[in-house]
């Protein structure tokens, strides 16, 4: 009797926590939304976040906010992000690095699978490697050989140690047999105005921030990262068809919410974020600075971390970077 009537009431207050749950859900939202950028303002992450938030804003008819909160190379803020209330008022965009950092740090305060409820991915796009006008270099051939005439003496700069800018220099290195020097930046944001000011030599950032300089000429374009070239700026070559072959890194950036976030508004943002995505406006934005749209399931999204966690994984061991405390 006893044990029929504690099942009863464990199945009453389970009804009354999916009510409740379901109705918060529907109300969703009751205040401004944030969204956590874990990197400085100005960087492509930066750039499509507010993109993002705009077109949900207007959507949506509630105000969505993004809150830049950089350091660590964006663990600062990703744990932000997985330590919000799981109501949908805080959510987390960032690039690959959340997929790195298992790989490159001994310890992390969150665990990027089990922390956070997958949205969607949001894009797809590809590096830069781009020189201050001072240096004598035009192509990648030029780089390769000036960096061996001068073993240790040039530089670039990256977003932070461990990120996966600054893993795109360590690939070019050794793939391409040279010796040069990484300069941690607190984002690409603060990276790009240090090349433009003549601080560092090159540097490997997202295509969002350097198109726009490239094209202005405050910086000079050497390759671009992936497989393919830009569409946006087609003379601009491949490092893999420059000389440095097999060399091949690509980028995303993904969108989240705590652990825990009901289903129907994880949903009700992954309609959102996909509807705003798609609008032509935002395509043509996209598509200028080198990106696309990619959006996914929330199922086929975590199934790409996976993934990516076990590339990486595998990148980073054969590199032999030792991993960051």
């Amino acid at each position: 009797m006893k044990l029929e009537l504690g099942i009863r009431r464990a199945l009453v207050i389970a009804a009354a926590c999916a009510i409740t749950t379901s109705a918060a859900a529907q109300t969703w939202p009751t205040r401004p939304v944030r969204i956590i950028v874990p990197f400085p303002p100005g960087g492509g992450v930066d750039f499509v976040g507010r993109l993002l938030a705009q077109k949900l804003t207007e959507q949506v008819g509630s105000p969505f906010v993004v809150d830049n909160r950089p350091g660590a190379s964006g663990i600062v803020g990703t744990e932000l992000g997985a330590r919000g209330a799981p109501d949908g008022h805080t959510l987390l965009m960032t690039p690959p690095e959340i997929a790195l950092d298992p790989s490159v740090r001994s310890k992390l305060p969150y665990d990027p699978l089990k922390d956070f409820a997958f949205i969607s991915q949001l894009t797809s796009g590809q590096f830069m490697l781009a020189a201050h006008p001072s240096v004598p270099v035009m192509t990648v051939k030029q780089l390769v050989a000036l960096a061996k005439a001068r073993p240790g003496q040039l530089n670039y700069g990256h977003s932070g140690t461990g990120g996966i800018n600054h893993l795109s220099g360590e690939l070019f290195q050794s793939l391409a047999g040279i010796r040069w020097e990484n300069v941690p930046f607190k984002g690409s944001g603060p990276a790009m105005i240090g090349l433009i000011s003549g601080e560092i030599d090159f540097i490997f950032a997202s295509t969002t921030g350097l198109v726009q300089p490239a094209k202005a000429g405050k910086v000079r374009p050497i390759g671009v990262t992936g497989m393919k070239r830009l569409g946006e700026m087609p003379d601009v070559p491949t490092i893999a068809e420059s000389g440095v072959p097999g060399y091949n890194v690509t980028g995303w950036y993904g969108f989240f919410a705590p652990a825990g976030t009901s289903a129907t508004i994880v949903r009700r943002l992954h309609g959102e974020a996909a509807r705003g995505l798609n609008t032509p406006d935002v395509r043509e934005k996209l598509a200028r600075t080198g990106n696309e749209p990619v959006v996914s399931t929330p199922e086929d999204f975590e199934a790409f971390m996976r993934v990516e966690i076990a590339k990486w994984a595998k990148v980073i061991k054969e590199s032999g970077l030792k991993k960051i405390d």
